[in-house]
């Protein structure tokens, strides 16, 4: 199909299942990794290593946060260059990125190694959680200029109409991770860093195939030679910095957390924490996937000034997204004990019951959570950065570093009562949002469109 009947004159309906579908079952595909991931850690390594993985993994974030930062920041003036027609400037911005990235990968990198002792010892961990947490970080450090990638060329697929590849080559990168890391755990017996180094050949392996198919200039978007301006370097960063400032600001809140839980239970509070972030990215990613997937759609109806089109794929989007959420929110409560037990050979009656609890505690939260990032991706699909920031750091660091020192004194309850009141209170915010925004596309509407047919 051509890319600008796709995006323009295949109807809403069927744009949806050809876009979302697919975007939400590649995601779908990350989750199910991740699951496993947990699975095996939790069940062969053991309970420090789960807890260990859960201390580490937000500085593995925090070093993803500027290639992500171009990512994403680059999809959305590509799309609405598309949309305009201007496929040099968006061949530029493309080509532009992927040389930022795959510096910003580096830079992170060496932080991240040399950094990582440090880090974890301010933490507080016992000291096995820190060994373990330091070997974690660094294999992810050392793949870092090219494993980030992986989540850039994703959006550039979807970009080029490629969403069937994006997908395949998603369930493949999961499919072969899930693989790789039961054959270096169950099968070598290799330590916490094969945990590591499994998804890092994978992510690596995808970002040369996905290369190598734009390199041999069989997509929409061509490699060419850069041209940097200011322009352009601000327009990536105003884009991208709703979703660099929710992975920083998001990390940031998560090691305060987990010092917290420290401070309260040890290893065992912070497992319970880990427990409930595995738990949310089995459903969680689907959501992702959907709004991700259709942000080129609603960037390329923007730039043609397609305001009806955007209207009614955002219609799709919160409906799909609540689909999803409720769907998550049903399997948290009513079968906990169940998602519990999948990452944990314990048969601690205290720590179950604390874990359970949790477990559905957070599962308010993503009764609500489809809302708040619904909104987000849609304002920054139509380059709305400064509202999407709002959304993005409230949900990610304002609100729940309140709600931290304000639940302090209810101890671990407090604590898992985070999630859900931060989430409230983004919903708020994104309905105000949603206001304001809307009297801006009234006022669009009465000008005299530039459709492109």
């Amino acid at each position: 199909m051509e890319h600008k009947e796709y995006f323009l004159k295949t109807s809403i309906t069927r744009l949806f299942f050809i876009a979302a579908i697919p975007g939400a079952i590649s995601m779908l595909a990350s989750a199910i990794f991740g699951l496993f991931d947990g699975i095996f850690i939790g069940n062969i390594l053991g309970e420090t290593a789960f807890a260990a993985i859960n201390i580490a993994f937000p500085f593995v974030i925090i070093s993803f946060s500027l290639s992500d930062l171009v990512a994403v920041g680059s999809a959305v003036p590509i799309s609405i260059a598309l949309g305009r027609q201007d496929e040099k400037e968006a061949n530029n911005i493309f080509t532009c990125a992927l040389i930022m990235i795959t510096c910003a990968g580096a830079l992170m990198g060496l932080v991240l190694w040399f950094g990582a002792p440090i880090i974890l010892d301010f933490l507080g961990a016992s000291p096995e959680a820190q060994r373990l947490g330091v070997e974690y970080i660094r294999v992810y450090a050392f793949f870092s200029p090219i494993s980030p990638a992986a989540f850039a060329f994703d959006n550039y697929l979807k970009i080029s109409g490629k969403v069937k590849l994006s997908m395949w080559l998603n369930i493949g990168t999961s499919i072969a991770t899930i693989l790789l890391e039961f054959l270096f755990l169950f099968v070598f017996r290799w330590g916490i860093w094969s945990a590591a180094l499994a998804p890092c050949i994978c992510f690596g392996t995808s970002v040369l195939i996905a290369f190598t198919l734009f390199a041999l200039g069989k997509m929409q978007l061509k490699i060419t030679k850069p041209k940097f301006s200011t322009r352009t370097t601000r327009k990536i960063i105003q884009c991208g910095m709703p979703v660099f400032l929710n992975n920083v600001s998001g990390r940031i809140t998560s090691i305060a957390m987990n010092k917290a839980l420290i401070s309260m239970g040890g290893d065992p509070a912070v497992a319970i924490y880990g427990i409930q972030m595995y738990v949310g990215e089995i459903i969680q990613p689907m959501i992702y996937g959907i709004c991700d997937s259709l942000q080129p759609s609603i960037g390329y109806n923007w730039g043609a000034r397609r305001f009806d089109r955007v209207k009614k794929l955002t219609k799709w989007t919160f409906g799909a997204s609540a689909a999803v959420s409720f769907v998550s929110f049903a399997m948290m409560w009513i079968i906990p004990d169940v998602l519990v037990a999948l990452f944990t050979t314990t048969t601690d009656v205290a720590f179950i019951s604390e874990a359970t609890k949790a477990l559905r505690i957070y599962a308010v939260s993503k009764l609500l959570f489809w809302f708040a990032f619904a909104t987000q991706s849609y304002m920054t699909a139509v380059e709305k950065s400064f509202f999407a920031t709002l959304i993005s750091v409230g949900a990610a660091f304002v609100f729940p570093m309140i709600f931290i020192f304000a639940l302090y004194d209810m101890g671990l309850t407090g604590l898992w009562l985070n999630a859900p009141l931060t989430m409230a209170a983004c919903c708020i915010i994104s309905l105000v949002i949603l206001i304001v925004f809307s009297r801006e596309m009234k006022k669009k509407e009465t000008e005299t469109p530039n459709i492109i047919e």
